[in-house]
């Protein structure tokens, strides 16, 4: 066997491991959601949001931050692009401050959408989110996924397009 093709090999094994340890990580992450989270209206900035009326339509991406998180600072500007380019976002900040700083943090960083200032946790702990940020895909009132920590806007992009379709 040639030193090539035992690299590609190690190299491919390599990646499958990588992945199988992020799906593992993602999944002991994943928020309990409970199973009325869409039906629950929530309190946002721009006034009150239903999560199942919302996503009947199209899919929904709410996006679970916070302002003194550092992968935050990472996913949000492909959030924020996501937004505007017509993807619904409702992103949910956890203990970040006021509605003003909230309000002004997203306005800086381009996100569009419905905003929630969860200012005392109390949103996060009961949908038990562990992780931030964390991005819920909601379609027809029903979570069609989750996932905590980075991911690429591809990801996301794969994540909103396969809610549309097994809907």
């Amino acid at each position: 066997m040639s030193r090539v093709t035992r690299w590609l090999r190690e190299g491919v094994l390599l990646l499958l491991m990588a992945a199988a340890l992020l799906l593992a990580m993602d999944w002991l992450r994943a928020p309990q959601l409970p199973t009325d989270v869409a039906r629950q209206p929530l309190s946002a900035l721009q006034g009150e949001v239903n999560l199942a009326t919302l996503s009947q339509q199209r899919p929904v991406l709410v996006y679970v931050w916070a302002s003194w998180c550092g992968v935050c600072k990472l996913t949000t500007p492909t959030v924020a692009a996501l937004s505007q380019h017509g993807t619904q976002v409702v992103s949910v900040a956890l203990r970040s401050g006021s509605d003003a700083r909230v309000a002004t943090w997203l306005d800086k960083k381009g996100v569009r959408g419905f905003a929630v200032n969860d200012e005392s946790g109390a949103l996060g702990q009961r949908w038990q989110i562990s992780a931030t940020p964390t991005f819920i895909v909601l379609h027809q009132g029903k979570v069609v996924s989750t996932s905590s920590g980075w991911t690429s806007s591809w990801g996301l992009k794969l994540r909103l397009w396969w809610a549309a379709r097994t809907a």
